[in-house]
């Protein structure tokens, strides 16, 4: 194999790959980046046996090949290459070394056969749709705050993206919740997405697919089975697992009785909220909301380092209100906002309270209350 790639070209490519790899692993193959070579382009793979990524770039092919080398090592390569260099790749693919040349630098890198490279089965999908990457940005952006960590319930260690019935007929939805707070994003339903299976995309998958959705003008196509999802634009395929649970019924979580309305400006509520947290050294840092005619006082009282009280003018009209969250669920909360104005539904102290952005429906966010 011999190849001549534009560096530019080559750290995007061996960047995507080689960020699906997991650092420490047993298996010596799974580190490598596969690197294939045929017609006027090189195709990159790398996988974790969950996740796989085939990023493809054009190249001028001499000689056309395969080979697997350390994804780490040679994305460092690369990365450090003076750009607009032209790099050269070759692999005899006897001596098990790859060469990768660059002007006047010259690496000579340890290979493994590719023939022990696993790649992902490929499967059935039920359901292929394309989507534009703003509309999916938005869906995954909105709703990855909520993934829950705790490795217990590992069901919730995703986004569940599923067709659900919104107002005015069926949308694509993406709900993640950790159990303290949730959110549920909609977006209208593509077209071929309707038979779509609801499936729960694993969080290390979502941060993945993000690389993939900057273009404003791209379309993914995606597809979707019960056991896998992938995603794909003309240069760059992601593949993934998806994560083998029953996601909750979310429905029953979202509140719908709640008539204690709060509007107030989501940037200058979150600022607050940072300042007044500032005082308070745990990690849980309660900040209690006292609600009053269009008044809103945030507090937080920490006994071991101090107390913090700041006042903002709001726009709420119902009875006098004290109810308690954790700081940092709020400030991710309020950073959602796109618009200016937050809009918060309370019921009373000890219930979930609804959030959503000014009289925009498709997204919806709760948070659990805590005692203050």
């Amino acid at each position: 194999m011999k190849i001549s790639v534009e560096r530019g070209t080559l750290l995007k490519a061996v960047g995507q790959a080689q960020s699906v790899v997991e650092r420490r692993n047993t298996i010596p193959i799974l580190a490598n980046v596969l690197i294939e070579a045929e017609g006027d382009s090189v195709s990159f793979r790398a996988t974790d046996l969950d996740i796989e990524v085939v990023d493809k770039a054009p190249a001028q092919v001499e000689r056309p090949g395969a080979t697997t080398v350390s994804a780490t090592t040679l994305h460092e390569i690369v990365r450090k290459l003076p750009d607009g260099a032209l790099v050269v790749l070759t692999d005899d693919g006897s001596s098990g070394r790859l060469t990768v040349e660059a002007g006047r630098s010259n690496f000579s890198l340890a290979t493994l056969p590719k023939e022990d490279f696993p790649v992902m089965a490929s499967s059935e999908y039920q359901s292929n749709f394309s989507a534009p990457a703003p509309m999916l940005r938005r869906l995954f952006d909105k709703s990855k705050f909520a993934i829950s960590t705790e490795e217990t319930r590992y069901y919730l260690n995703g986004v569940y993206m599923h067709v659900a019935d919104a107002d005015g007929g069926k949308s694509l939805r993406c709900v993640a919740t950790d159990g303290h707070r949730l959110a549920r994003i909609d977006a209208d339903l593509p077209d071929g997405a309707a038979d779509m299976p609801g499936v729960i995309v694993p969080r290390k998958t979502v941060a993945e697919l993000r690389k993939l959705l900057d273009d404003d003008e791209m379309q993914i196509a995606v597809s979707v089975s019960e056991t896998k999802v992938r995603f794909a634009t003309p240069d760059i395929t992601l593949t993934s697992k998806v994560i083998d649970g029953t996601f909750p019924d979310y429905t029953r979580v979202i509140p719908q009785g709640n008539t204690r309305k709060l509007e107030v400006d989501a940037a200058e509520f979150a600022r607050a909220v940072d300042r007044v947290a500032t005082v308070s050294s745990e990690r849980s840092r309660a900040v209690k909301l006292a609600l009053d005619e269009d008044r809103l006082i945030l507090s937080v009282n920490a006994p071991d380092s101090g107390a913090a009280e700041e006042e903002l003018a709001v726009a709420y009209g119902d009875e006098r209100l004290e109810i308690g969250f954790n700081a940092k669920y709020l400030l991710e909360i309020a950073g959602q906002v796109d618009r200016e104005n937050a809009v918060f539904m309370f019921n009373s102290a000890g219930d979930p309270t609804l959030m959503r952005e000014g009289n925009d429906q498709s997204a919806v966010y709760v948070v659990m209350p805590m005692r203050v």
